[in-house]
């Protein structure tokens, strides 16, 4: 089984970090907008369209708030196992790891996974950072 790990420094309070990967329905504005085109919700479950025009259904399996953790399996498609997990891991006050993990079979697929995880990841960063300026922009005005 492949394993694919990806982290990213985000200078973002853990909480607005978590605050986005939370909102499950919201991947397309508040976490990865560009990378994810649309998100429909269902029970239990989101369906995702990527930009480069996948399709997948991704059931929610975890939301724990007390360790900044989101769960989610995808079920159907070409791939015969998939478990994918985020973190939010505080790293000071106003500063965030976002720990990205994945679990996949077949092995075949996982350069493709990779490389998809890897385009994200920035992503994720310039999103939650902007996010968090524009906060500090109104807590600083308060």
């Amino acid at each position: 089984m492949a394993t694919i790990r990806k982290e990213v420094h985000i200078e973002a309070r853990p909480e607005t970090v978590w605050d986005a990967l939370r909102d499950v329905g919201a991947l397309a504005t508040r976490l990865v907008p560009g990378f994810v085109t649309a998100v429909r919700m269902e029970e239990g479950a989101r369906v995702v369209t990527f930009a480069n025009g996948t399709v997948a259904r991704e059931v929610i399996v975890t939301v724990d708030e007390e360790a900044r953790r989101l769960v989610w399996t995808i079920v159907g498609g070409r791939m015969t196992h998939h478990n994918g997990a985020a973190q939010v891991v505080a790293e000071g006050a106003r500063a965030s790891r976002f720990v990205w993990t994945t679990d996949l079979l077949p092995d075949a697929l996982a350069p493709a996974i990779e490389a998809m995880m890897a385009q994200a990841m920035p992503i994720i960063k310039a999103t939650v950072e902007r996010a968090e300026a524009a906060g500090d922009e109104g807590r600083s005005n308060l």
